[in-house]
């Protein structure tokens, strides 16, 4: 990475967590510059409901029993948030999670449906999935499965801290031109939904016109 290259598309400092979120665009940044603006609004471990760190992270996992494929840890977690290109709302949790589950190319259809109605039906508040958040998992994990990158539930996160964006998505096999081709689709298909316009610039640039047309009303 040349020095120099402005990082203009990372959060800035202070954001609020609805709105952080390192678009797929952005390739310089280090995932440590990147991390450093997320820490302020990331939810720690504590704070998240027992039931989801049950099903989500491995460290509660039954010796010998895995309750989903795919399960990370929560550092890990938000590695994958910037390698894939999604904030923290809803439909980019349901994304993330999906994709990374799909990646290890070992979730079951039945597990796909255990996971939905896990999400859907005992997660608590806030971290409850919608139908139209279960419909972004479902095809985040058949993307997760199609694509040529390593099972993100395995690859080392320490080892990508210093690597710019780009380079860890090579290392990691992640294929931005399919997340883009895909987010076009979600983008059009969700456009009520702030986390599904922001993934593609064209939806970018219709929040930036909405925004502004509101300060002018306002």
């Amino acid at each position: 990475m040349e020095n120099g290259i402005k990082k203009n598309l990372l959060p800035a400092n202070g954001t609020h967590w609805k709105k952080w979120y390192v678009p797929l665009e952005e390739e310089n940044a280090t995932i440590r510059e990147c991390l450093a603006t997320q820490a302020p609004v990331a939810a720690g471990s504590a704070d998240i409901p027992l039931i989801v760190r049950l099903i989500e992270n491995p460290k509660f996992d039954i010796p010998g029993i895995n309750l989903f494929n795919g399960a990370v840890s929560l550092e890990d977690h938000d590695v994958i948030h910037l390698l894939l290109g999604r904030g923290m709302l809803p439909k980019d949790e349901a994304f993330v999670i999906g994709f990374t589950m799909g990646s290890s190319n070992r979730m079951s259809t039945a597990e796909k449906k255990m996971y939905a109605f896990a999400a859907k039906y005992l997660y608590p508040g806030p971290y409850k999935f919608s139908d139209d958040d279960i419909a972004v998992f479902k095809k985040a994990a058949h993307l997760g499965y199609v694509s040529n990158c390593q099972p993100l539930d395995t690859i080392n996160c320490a080892e990508l801290m210093d690597l710019s964006l780009k380079e860890a998505r090579q290392r990691v096999g992640i294929e931005p031109d399919l997340l883009a081709a895909y987010y076009q689709i979600e983008s059009q298909r969700f456009s009520q939904f702030e986390e599904c316009l922001r993934i593609t610039p064209q939806g970018r640039e219709k929040l930036e016109a909405q925004i502004n047309a509101e300060k002018l009303a306002g």
